[in-house]
């Protein structure tokens, strides 16, 4: 039994150093995002060259909307009501163009004209936090470029579909209200998922249980071993 149970109560242990570990880095990575997303905005430079260096970094920019390229992020939420993120073409005063995700709209707000008065025109300034693509998980859906359903961020596709060039970036915008209450924006996830706490309880209750058991039978053969020595002797 001992044999068996002290690599297991090894690996039980190494597996609960490791998620703790993994806890420790997302709380250290999650403290980062916000001190970074609450730093001062910076104007967006012309380009971005290292975006991942960039990434929550606050940002405002100027120019106007084109609305009539308007894309939707499908499978979205907000407060548990499903719906979708409108990512919009932002020409700005220098001619380059970038994307911004204006924020959620419900699913009964998709057609522009439901929500005429977000629908902002002429020059505007934005702000916002630099957001990049992220690379979809095994059960995210394919993205259907030809309906306009979009479950993941795509950049190069999402570019080619408005007509601009291509950027590993967007803007998300701020939590700034538009007019008419839609889009709302202020979308950007944060925080990492971080449940690396209850596998740090498992891995270590586990290794706990199974070394009190092992030194019961231990204590138990022990015990039948001088049982039985007495027994002899007598």
């Amino acid at each position: 039994m001992i044999f068996v149970a002290i690599p297991g109560i090894l690996i039980l242990l190494a597996l609960g150093s490791w998620q703790v570990q993994r806890m420790m880095w997302k709380n250290d990575t999650n403290a980062f995002r916000q001190a970074r997303a609450q730093s001062e905005a910076i104007a967006l430079p012309a380009d971005v060259e290292d975006s991942d260096a960039m990434l929550f970094r606050p940002v405002w920019l100027e120019g106007q909307f084109q609305h009539e390229k308007e894309l939707f992020l499908a499978a979205r939420s907000y407060r548990s009501n499903p719906g979708y993120q409108v990512i919009t073409p932002f020409e700005r005063t220098d001619g380059t163009v970038i994307l911004v995700n204006r924020g959620w709209i419900p699913l009964d707000r998709r057609d522009p004209a439901s929500r005429a008065e977000g629908q902002i025109e002429g020059m505007v300034r934005i702000e916002g936090l630099l957001n990049t693509s992220v690379e979809p998980g095994w059960m995210t859906p394919d993205n259907v470029p030809d309906e306009n359903f979009w479950y993941w961020l795509d950049m190069p596709s999402l570019s080619a579909q408005a007509g601009i060039a291509a950027r590993d970036y967007l803007v998300d915008a701020g939590p700034a209200a538009n007019p008419g209450g839609y889009p709302i924006g202020g979308q950007t996830i944060l925080e990492l998922r971080n449940s690396h706490v209850q596998y740090v309880v498992t891995w270590f209750a586990m290794a706990l249980t199974l070394g009190a058991i092992t030194i019961l039978m231990l204590r138990g053969a022990r015990r039948r071993a001088q049982q039985s020595g007495a027994d002899t002797d007598s």
